[in-house]
C-alpha cells in the first residue's frame, strides 16, 4: 500500500467502524475456536500497523510478520516486539511452530503473487492441528477507487476460499461471507463509482465522527454473533478457518 494509507490506518484502526467491527466478528470466532484457552502460539500473517496483534493477544503469544518496514515500525510504536520483516509466502518460522496463523485482508494483495503459495506456508509452520483464519475481501465486480489505492490483485468468492484452502491440505472448518448488513448500501456506492468515478489519491478509510464509528461498529458486530454458530450467504467480506489434520 502507499505509505498514507499505513499512516491513516494507524491512527484510525482502534477505533473506525470497520476495524472495530471486524475486530468484534473474530473475537466471537477465536472464542467458539479457543473457549477459555489463553497460551496459543499465534501468527499474525500481514499484521499491518498491530492493532490484531494486541486484541489476539489475550488468547496467547502473537509474533507479527508483514513485508513493510513502515507498517512494523507502528507495530513497534505500539509496543510490540515480536516482529519479523518478511513475505507471507516466505515465511522465516520453522515447521510446526504456531497454533493458529491468521491473515486478515492481506492474501487480496498485488504483492502476494500466489496466494496457494502463502496458504501452502501457512500449513507448514502451523502444528498438527493449528488452523489458521483468513478474512478477505469479497466479489471482483464490487472493486472500486479503494481497491486501486490499496494495491487490490484480487477479490474473492466464499466458494473459492474454500477451493483454496482444500488446494493447501487444510480441513474447511468454517466458510461464511461478513458484514452483510452494510453490504447493499456498500455494493450500490461502489457501483455509483463506475458511473461517476472518484478521484484523489486516498482509500475509503478516513477519520469519521465518533456517533457514526460507533453506530457502524454496532451494526457489524451485531453480526458476530450469529457467525458463533452459523453462516452468512453474502457479504462484503469472506471469513474461513481451516484445519491442518494431526
Amino acid at each position: 500500500m502507499k505509505p498514507s494509507e499505513y499512516d491513516t490506518m494507524f491512527a484510525v484502526e482502534e477505533r473506525h467502524w470497520w476495524y472495530v467491527g471486524m475486530q468484534r466478528i473474530t473475537i466471537v470466532l477465536m472464542e467458539e475456536l479457543y473457549p477459555a484457552q489463553h497460551d496459543l502460539h499465534i501468527l499474525d500473517a500481514g499484521c499491518g500497523t498491530g492493532a490484531a496483534m494486541h486484541y489476539l493477544g489475550r488468547f496467547g503469544q502473537v509474533t507479527g510478520c508483514d513485508f513493510s518496514a513502515l507498517a512494523l515500525s507502528y507495530c513497534q510504536q505500539r509496543g510490540l516486539t515480536r516482529l519479523s520483516e518478511a513475505s507471507v509466502m516466505c515465511l522465516p518460522f520453522a515447521a510446526n511452530s504456531f497454533d493458529l496463523v491468521t491473515s486478515f485482508d492481506v492474501l487480496y494483495h498485488r504483492a502476494v503473487e500466489a496466494e496457494l503459495v502463502a496458504l501452502r506456508d501457512f500449513w507448514r509452520v502451523l502444528k498438527p492441528g493449528g488452523r489458521v483464519l483468513l478474512r478477505l475481501p469479497a466479489y471482483n465486480w464490487l472493486r472500486s477507487h479503494h481497491d486501486e489505492v490499496i494495491h487490490t490483485g484480487r477479490r474473492f468468492s466464499a466458494r473459492g476460499v474454500g477451493h483454496m484452502l482444500a488446494a493447501s491440505q487444510f480441513t474447511v472448518e468454517k466458510l461464511s461471507y461478513a458484514n452483510t448488513i452494510l453490504f447493499p448500501l456498500a455494493a450500490v456506492k461502489r457501483l455509483a463509482e463506475r458511473i461517476l468515478p472518484r478521484e484523489g489519491e486516498h482509500s475509503d478509510v478516513h477519520e469519521n465522527p465518533d456517533w457514526q464509528d460507533d453506530w457502524l461498529a454496532r451494526l457489524l458486530g451485531a453480526e458476530a454473533g450469529w457467525l458463533r454458530k452459523h453462516n452468512l450467504p453474502f457479504g462484503l467480506s469472506v471469513v474461513a478457518v481451516g484445519r491442518k489434520e494431526q
